[in-house]
């Protein structure tokens, strides 16, 4: 992971914790002289951060925290459910051994994070988890356009992921997932993962909360 990558993590867990509230403007020098960086790195980060609408640049206002509009927000991930459930229908008709073997300690990884009720280690779990599915899918094109959409959401990833119970809703998903794959039933598991990833109903009012909660945080 480059300077540009470790300063984005730190600048988006600042925006999502509420440490940096919407409107905040971002200055590239402020920031440089911060971190004690130069302000090239600072500038790949505030690219990065745009890419996922969690900053934008504003005419004579500089670089500010923002937010996606929800519908443009539920329509990615829409896109991303649809991917995901082709991963894991590809994944169940392709998977090789050493896949299987990932899988399992991928799934093994999520629920010690869960157990620990640690949150951020399940993010990262999480993380693990969803490649690996990726690359069992044993289709590169696939696998780098899921990976590329998984990457601009990940922000939004874990904010759902700090709503109550999720953690461990989130995992009896996965074991489930993990189950159809195993299984070899491709249906199942693009079924099973089109419904983890979407947002709809309760799970959309609690991004949506989430969201505003990011606005009024001081």
């Amino acid at each position: 992971m480059n300077h540009a990558q470790r300063l984005r993590l730190v600048i988006e867990d600042e925006i999502v914790q509420g440490r940096l509230p919407l409107g905040a403007r971002l200055d590239e020098v402020q920031l440089a002289e911060r971190f004690g960086v130069s302000r090239t790195p600072i500038r790949e980060a505030l690219i990065q951060l745009a890419s996922t609408g969690l900053v934008e640049t504003k005419p004579r206002r500089g670089t500010i925290v923002s937010a996606p509009e929800p519908g443009h927000l539920i329509a990615m991930f829409e896109t991303m459910a649809e991917l995901e459930a082709a991963c894991g229908r590809f994944a169940a008709r392709r998977l090789i051994e050493e896949d299987e073997r990932d899988l399992r300690a991928a799934l093994d990884g999520c629920a010690r994070a869960a157990e620990n009720e640690d949150t951020e280690a399940y993010y990262q779990e999480n993380y693990v988890f969803h490649t690996v599915i990726y690359r069992a899918s044993r289709n590169a094109f696939l696998c780098e356009q899921a990976r590329t959409l998984h990457r601009r959401l990940s922000p939004f990833r874990r904010l759902q992921l700090r709503a109550r119970h999720r953690l461990g809703q989130s995992l009896a998903e996965h074991a489930a997932v993990v189950e159809a794959i195993l299984a070899g039933d491709a249906a199942l598991a693009g079924d099973t993962l089109r419904a983890h990833v979407v947002v709809q109903g309760d799970r959309f009012t609690d991004l949506v909360a989430s969201l505003r909660a990011m606005g009024d945080a001081a």
